[in-house]
């Protein structure tokens, strides 16, 4: 357990214990199936590289001995960022794969695409790679949860930032148009609450465009000197690099899920990059501050070992590693009794969990009324070379 913090090895001292094993379809004495969505090829492909650390890491844990003595079969397929594919693949994994959960699958559209099914299947839809509200609801839909603080806490708290900073600001923003990115714009309107008239302009783009080349341009033209890019990798690197042609600075805000350097700042240039803000909840692989940190080797040494050609300032290899060890707590904590409904009560019923990239500060707490895995975040600056915290953590509030 070398390479699990020191407070989740204290946790998993807990682990359920039964006299007699008890399996459901995709658990035996010999493996646990577990399944994975992921869009490796498309639009969204960047984010492919959560699914490939997590193959990683359930290597990783095979070659030590594997989960109580089962080793770990991760299926991960790709969904091309398609909800119509998503669902082909969700049915793939639970009619003929038979796997025990479902975890760490990226995307609202495509989660939501099969919320209703697994829940409907009693199949745990856990640790769900997304910021959407829909993820955290356990009156509805009690067996899936997120994994993070919901985009509409995330982008309130910048929103909250530029009030304080810049309290005439006239802000644009740039959203995609599904359902992660209106919910990253409802969030900043809660955040600005009765000023939410300062944004002047607001312009939805399709995953289907080539560029946003054109939107960026029209949110210039607004007069606005705040901009929110509220987009996945691709776009988010556009947006930064077209702001730079047209000699437009604004003050520049990028969601957690597009901050990655090696994703979206190398693409757009980290010179044009620089004075970017977003916020984290995890430790940057390439801040010098990390450099001493024992979590931060024991990732370090993963990726050395099992992903030695990645890039590791891509921020989203360190969003699977995070979210495989806390599948794995969750399934070291069932012990032999390997069934969905211990899954999602084990998942349930984290307290004061640590993980290895979590900001010092930061623990994972849930219960059965309250599936909101992450409640801190911190703001960073983008300063050419890395990412700079500043300002503290700042506890996460639901909107009222």
């Amino acid at each position: 357990m070398a390479f699990v913090s020191a407070a989740t090895s204290v946790a998993l001292i807990g682990f359920c214990a039964a006299d007699d094993k008890k399996y459901d379809a995709g658990a035996s004495d010999a493996a646990i199936k577990v399944g994975n969505i992921m869009p490796y090829s498309g639009p969204a492909s960047a984010y492919g590289a959560v699914g490939r650390a997590m193959t990683a890491y359930f290597r990783m844990v095979n070659d030590r001995g594997g989960i109580n003595g089962r080793k770990v079969d991760f299926v991960s397929y790709d969904d091309a960022y398609s909800p119509p594919k998503t669902v082909e693949q969700a049915r793939r994994l639970v009619e003929s794969d038979e796997v025990l959960l479902v975890a760490g699958s990226f995307g609202t559209a495509g989660n939501a695409a099969i919320q209703r099914y697994l829940n409907q299947k009693h199949m745990p839809q856990l640790f769900v790679v997304s910021g959407a509200s829909r993820f955290n609801d356990p009156e509805h839909f009690p067996w899936t949860m997120g994994l993070g603080a919901t985009y509409r806490i995330e982008t309130s708290i910048y929103a909250a930032y530029v009030l304080k900073e810049r309290p005439s600001a006239k802000i644009a923003v740039l959203y995609q148009n599904d359902d992660a990115g209106k919910e990253l714009l409802k969030g900043v309107k809660e955040g600005l609450g009765d000023k939410v008239g300062q944004i002047v302009a607001e312009s939805a783009y399709e995953v289907t465009e080539p560029t946003i080349d054109s939107h960026v341009v029209g949110l210039k033209a607004s007069g606005a000197d705040v901009l929110f890019s509220l987009a996945t990798p691709k776009f988010a690197a556009q947006s930064i690099k077209k702001a730079a042609e047209i000699d437009w600075h604004p003050l520049h805000f990028l969601p957690v899920v597009s901050s990655s350097i090696g994703a979206t700042l190398a693409p757009a240039g980290l010179q044009y990059s620089k004075g970017v803000i977003s916020a984290a909840f995890l430790k940057d692989a390439t801040d010098p501050q990390w450099n001493e940190d024992p979590g931060m080797a024991r990732y370090r040494d993963f990726l050395l070992k099992y992903m030695p050609d990645v890039n590791r300032s891509d921020a989203l290899l360190a969003t699977g590693y995070t979210t495989s060890q806390a599948v794995e707590l969750v399934l070291r904590r069932c012990g032999d009794i390997l069934t969905r409904d211990n899954v999602m009560k084990q998942a349930e019923n984290f307290e004061h969990v640590s993980f290895d990239l979590l900001l010092p500060g930061i623990e994972v707490n849930t219960s059965p009324r309250d599936f909101t895995t992450i409640k801190d975040m911190n703001l960073m600056q983008f300063d050419e070379d890395s990412w700079n915290l500043f300002g503290g953590l700042v506890r996460a509030r639901a909107p009222e």
